[in-house]
């Protein structure tokens, strides 16, 4: 079994429990995550660039500063309505969590169009957060074939 059979097996575990998707940034070093996943339909992500609303983002702001997990229900703040325009979307409900060990931070938001995450649900997605973090710490300790499948799947990628 290869070092990245784990890896996307969590990644499958969230789009299981995420139906309308997912973005996963992990190590962020400064603003730069090492590798950032997204799985949200093309048209929201396409929307989300053209528009720079990750200067705006409610999860985005909230995953650089906390740790744990938060419904999107919960948020606070959103000025540019990132959340209203994420709904016409049809990421209607989600949550976002985050996690950081020896300052590396790395955060995930999730999504799904027909109700809240249960509290079970978003303990699984904290998990899955948690499990990747440390899958991909030590990027020097994944094999080549790893790193490149997911150099292949990141939206974002830098090296260690």
């Amino acid at each position: 079994m290869s070092d990245i059979a784990p890896v996307i097996k969590r990644l499958e575990e969230a789009a299981s429990l995420a139906p309308s998707g997912y973005a996963l940034a992990f190590h962020i070093r400064y603003t730069s995550p090492t590798f950032l996943l997204q799985a949200y339909p093309k048209a929201w992500t396409a929307y989300y660039s053209l528009h720079a609303l990750v200067m705006a983002d409610p999860t985005v702001a909230w995953g650089f500063t906390h740790e744990g997990a938060c419904r999107w229900s919960d948020l606070s703040e959103d000025p540019s309505r990132v959340m209203e325009r994420a709904a016409d979307h049809g990421l209607k409900y989600g949550m976002v969590c985050a996690t950081e060990t020896e300052g590396s931070r790395s955060f995930g938001s999730f999504a799904r169009d027909d109700r809240e995450f249960t509290d079970a649900e978003m303990a699984s997605l904290v998990k899955v957060l948690n499990d990747l973090h440390e899958a991909t710490r030590d990027i020097e300790n994944l094999s080549t074939d790893a790193i490149e499948t997911l150099r292949k799947m990141s939206v974002n990628y830098a090296k260690g």
